[in-house]
């Protein structure tokens, strides 16, 4: 193959094929329509809750997509508590200073984006764990920053107020972060179905032979950073303007950073459906965890994740390929 082939796209040794079968597709097309209709079941005295956890659940899918589509180019990242909240905070700051909040939404994820090139940069040259221990170490300095900014600015330690987005209407706020998913989605699938998806698979196979290959790994490694780091601040927005308060502790936390990860790994690594599938069973088990072992929920709750992870090493995805349901997107 030349270096122009694998640059228009053809694929690589190895890859998955890119194809695209109604197997796949519909699953997908249902999960979002079973999504958008979620608000007008009747869902009785208890609505207000569910709409809650359902709305985190959206958020959960839009952070762990927006990891594995950096994943697929290899990069294993434990860096995304800081583009979350790098979004969070972005956008408070972007409201304080007067921008409108349609504009305030992208303007934080453009910029946590951009500071992701940085991150990207520098990193260039690393992989494995040295490549984790780095994105760690860079959640660490930004939360570090921000909490040492003047409390007039960021709020501290303390935290900082930020106004609820949609008037703290929960349907529209809903509605909003399914926007936010399914915008996720097409980005993914913009991906997975283009030239992208062979240039990042063969970097993850090895950055020597898609050197041979032609394939531009700085160029397509950053493209990937930004990409998904900007999909992750988008979640942080979300998270902000949901629960009107974030504080450096939270917004950055080591959970943050794990939870995307296990979520694709769970859901099956390096396809659309997987991630957004393992959010929505991973959140709806806790939340039925919680409610019947009050006490040590959490621990029940990582030992079916760990054995769940054991047992189908592909994820859930792993299960639709057993079943040779067709391609998975």
């Amino acid at each position: 193959m030349s270096a122009r082939q694998a640059e228009a796209g053809a694929p690589v040794r190895g890859a998955p094929r890119r194809e695209i079968t109604p197997g796949a597709v519909l699953p997908l097309l249902g999960f979002l329509l079973l999504a958008a209709l979620f608000p007008f079941l009747p869902l009785g005295s208890r609505a207000e809750f569910l709409l809650q956890i359902a709305f985190f659940t959206l958020v959960a899918g839009i952070m762990a997509l927006s990891w594995d589509i950096l994943a697929r180019s290899g990069q294993v990242s434990l860096a995304h508590a800081a583009f979350y909240g790098l979004g969070a905070y972005g956008y408070a700051l972007l409201l304080k200073a007067g921008l409108p909040w349609l504009l305030a939404m992208p303007v934080a994820a453009l910029l946590a984006g951009s500071v992701s090139l940085i991150l990207g940069a520098v990193t260039m040259r690393l992989s494995g764990m040295y490549f984790a221990i780095a994105t760690l170490a860079f959640t660490e300095v930004v939360r570090t920053i921000i909490q040492n900014l003047p409390e007039s600015v960021a709020g501290g330690a303390t935290g900082l107020l930020v106004p609820a987005l949609l008037g703290g209407n929960s349907r529209a706020q809903y509605f909003l972060a399914w926007g936010l998913l399914a915008f996720t989605v097409l980005v993914s699938l913009a991906v997975r179905l283009t030239r992208l998806h062979f240039a990042f698979a063969a970097i993850r196979q090895g950055e020597e032979t898609a050197r041979v290959l032609g394939v531009s790994i700085v160029r397509f490694k950053l493209l990937a950073f930004f990409i998904s780091s900007s999909l992750a601040a988008l979640a942080g927005v979300l998270y902000a303007g949901k629960t009107f308060f974030i504080n450096p502790l939270e917004t950055f936390s080591l959970a943050n950073s794990i939870a995307p990860l296990t979520t694709s790994i769970f859901g099956g690594l390096y396809t659309t459906l997987g991630p957004v599938l393992g959010a929505t069973v991973l959140r709806v088990a806790e939340e039925l965890l919680h409610n019947s072992v009050k006490n040590g929920y959490l621990v029940v709750y990582g030992l079916v994740l760990m054995l769940s992870i054991l047992w189908l090493p592909r994820g859930l995805m792993g299960l639709r390929r057993n079943k040779k349901h067709g391609g998975d997107l």
